[in-house]
């Protein structure tokens, strides 16, 4: 499935497959080898979360089951980009119908909110932290949508590891304690969020055992009383309370009436692999934009780590992402155009812009006339989920109501105070989300589970991973070890205009002359850290049957099978 082909930066290796060429050395190397089981797989950004999900497997468990197990375990173990107080999207594949559906658990903004009440604040965007940016939480009633429809194994059993982690403690592992330190500098100061999160007066350190026995009291109440214990009970009066203190606008009545929404993946094929996506109001359209139009090149010719690839890469994104300012936005207030966004029509006529030779410094969008953890997991059924949820920005607000154990998230920054903009503010609505999990199929049969965490890095992610798989040869592990591009700096559905080209940055094993080269192009280029995503993956090799499992290298994350 994953096979192997000779191209320029990947070769022949012994019995393995291609591999990327190291950060620093130039050396070609992969992080780890592909996880290979043949009854079940997890792939999480932290061990422990990693193994909860194959206990539960073990157990008799299915991958839905597993996914939630992991997700509230990482909501104890890594709340710096998790929990109970963010949002929740998943694509799952039901090996008994052979088909793939969707979710969508987002929040909306609080009903009480207007948008005049920013003006009257003397704000012109809504701010990061604090209860203005305060959406409802609808990772809880995501949980119970899937536990509902798929679920086999009580939720009292489901998470049973994380009421244990989170009662007894577990040690901080390095990245989450990196994280954490940087959470508290911006967000520290907040009512109630010391009380939870700065044990001993300071984020913990690695190693250190952090304990969070309200959380455990949370779950508790949520694995006994079911979706209703967080959204109509003492938890929602306590979490509504809160953030009315603090100057915010939830209710009782936000919580209580919040609903998920089931929705249909929509997709696009590259080179004869299926490639799903959510829906707005997530970007994931994005990616498949981007796939389209690269699919109009000979990107393989080109080669990895090429000046011709990497520039073909960002003139697309350009192009994908200024119609992602302009039309990404809840459907439920919009008429979205998915369909044109994402046939290869449109993706013809854009690529017409792309100059092979410089950088475009501005783009427009199509006239159309009419911080997060990502996980996968799979099971012995052949049942298989893509699940990614979120704070947003790593613990969110900083909101954190007493006695409950996680902060809430702050989503409602991502709304646009511009006037008839599609992702325009207002009241009981959900605001453009970043968070996306995506699925590929081949022959209508399951080939790939994988997402990329990490905001707007997301769908160029996605994209760069299925080329480095399809185009370059790569195996799962390393096609989520190579260096990495990045562009920032378009047009946004928070209003932002690019006008000047943005900027690219690049992982450390770019050849320093395709980076000259791509200076003479016209593009400015910056070297930055820490913002390239977090990846994990789950493949299926049909003829061995077998899992594939990959984890992300720049995080504290796991493939584990059994």
């Amino acid at each position: 499935m994953m096979g192997f082909r000779v191209i320029t930066l990947v070769a022949l290796l012994w019995a393995g497959g291609a591999a990327a060429y190291d950060r620093i050395t130039g050396e070609m190397f992969a992080s780890r080898a592909e996880v290979l089981a043949q009854h079940g797989m997890a792939a999480t950004s932290q061990p422990l979360a990693t193994q909860a999900a194959l206990n539960i497997l073990r157990q008799g468990g299915n991958a839905i089951d597993a996914a939630i197990a992991a997700n509230a375990v990482l909501g104890v173990v890594e709340p710096t980009g998790s929990g109970i107080g963010g949002d929740l999207f998943a694509i799952v594949w039901d090996a008994e119908k052979q088909a793939l559906t969707g979710l969508n658990a987002s929040g909306r903004s609080p009903k009480s909110l207007k948008k005049a009440h920013f003006a009257e604040q003397g704000m012109n965007k809504i701010p990061s932290f604090g209860p203005l940016p305060v959406s409802v939480p609808g990772a809880v009633d995501g949980w119970f949508e899937l536990h509902e429809k798929y679920g086999s194994l009580p939720m009292t059993t489901i998470l049973t590891p994380a009421i244990e982690y989170a009662r007894n403690g577990h040690p901080v592992s390095e990245m989450v304690a990196y994280y954490w330190q940087m959470n508290v500098d911006r967000i520290g100061e907040y009512d109630g969020f010391a009380d939870v999160f700065m044990p001993h007066g300071r984020a913990p350190r690695k190693g250190e055992v952090f304990k969070n026995p309200a959380l455990a009291a949370t779950y508790e109440k949520i694995a006994t009383g079911g979706r209703d214990a967080f959204y109509k009970g003492d938890i929602a009066r306590t979490m509504a309370a809160y953030v009315q203190e603090q100057g915010g606008f939830l209710s009782y009545d936000d919580l209580a009436s919040h609903t998920s929404e089931w929705v249909e993946p929509v997709s696009a094929n590259y080179r004869g692999y299926q490639v799903y996506e959510l829906p707005p109001n997530g970007q994931g359209i994005a990616a498949l934009q981007i796939l389209n139009i690269l699919e109009r090149y000979d990107i393989e010719g080109m080669g990895f780590g090429s000046a011709d690839y990497i520039h073909t890469f960002v003139e697309a994104k350009k192009l994908a992402f200024e119609d992602r300012a302009k039309f990404y936005a809840d459907p439920a207030f919009n008429d979205i155009p998915v369909d044109w966004l994402i046939s290869k029509e449109y993706a013809a006529k854009r690529q017409q812009l792309i100059d092979p030779n410089k950088a475009a410094t501005r783009v427009d969008a199509g006239v159309y006339e009419g911080d997060t953890i990502y996980l996968t997991v799979a099971d012995e059924a052949g049942n298989m989920v893509s699940l990614i949820q979120s704070n947003y920005r790593g613990m969110g607000s900083g909101m954190t109501p007493p006695g409950l154990g996680f902060v809430l998230q702050n989503r409602g920054e991502l709304f646009t105070l511009q006037d008839n903009h599609f992702n325009e503010y207002a009241p009981g609505k959900r605001p453009f989300h970043t968070i996306i999990p995506a699925f590929v199929t081949r022959n209508s049969k399951p080939f790939l589970s994988f997402g990329v965490m990490g905001g707007a890095t997301q769908p160029q992610m996605h994209a760069q991973i299925l080329v480095n798989v399809i185009d370059f040869g790569m195996n799962l592990q390393e096609a989520g070890d190579a260096p990495r591009i990045l562009h920032a700096g378009s047009s946004s559905p928070t209003g932002a205009l690019m006008l000047d080209g943005g900027v690219v940055t690049m992982e450390s094993g770019i050849d320093e002359k395709v980076r000259r080269e791509l200076l003479e192009r016209g593009h400015t280029l910056e070297n930055r850290l820490g913002v390239y995503g977090g990846y994990q993956a789950i493949g299926w090799d049909p003829k061995q049957k077998v899992y594939i499992g990959a984890s992300e290298s720049r995080k504290d994350g796991q493939a584990a099978g059994y």
